[in-house]
């Protein structure tokens, strides 16, 4: 989470929201990471969580990223959840919860949807002060 978080400074630092990912093989080692690009880009899909995985998929050669983990800041949204559970990714490691948007149990649970072919494990609130103070912190800014 700590190298997820150091992803979402540098997003805040473009003036983006704070939201920081990576995507771990099921070794454990760093097949990608990104953060939000949504304002340098101008790409409303430019999601720290679409980033990584995008950039995984290409560093595996395959969009399958069976026994891979994602680790992301904040709880992922509708658009990210989707993408994960297409990507076949087996878990979603997320700090703060959001409340207004989040998929992964907070506002909707699709991540889990037990209609879903694919149901990776959701281990929430790792770190969740930090990651939840770097997003209060930039939208007071604003």
């Amino acid at each position: 989470m700590r190298r997820a978080l150091a992803e979402a400074e540098r997003a805040a630092s473009a003036g983006d929201v704070p939201v920081g990912a990576v995507l771990l093989g099921p070794d454990g080692t760093e097949l990608a990471a990104a953060h939000n690009e949504r304002e340098a880009t101008g790409d409303p899909t430019a999601h720290a969580e679409i980033l990584a995985l995008r950039r995984a998929a290409e560093a595996v050669g395959e969009w399958r990223l069976t026994g891979c983990t994602l680790v992301v800041t904040l709880e992922p949204c509708t658009m990210c959840a989707g993408a994960l559970v297409q990507s076949r990714v087996a878990r979603v490691v997320y700090g703060a919860h959001d409340e207004k948007a989040g998929a992964a149990g907070s506002l909707w649970d699709v991540i889990r949807d037990r209609r879903l072919n694919h149901r990776p494990e959701v281990v929430a609130g790792v770190l969740e002060d930090d990651c939840a103070t770097r997003l209060t912190a930039f939208f007071r800014t604003l």
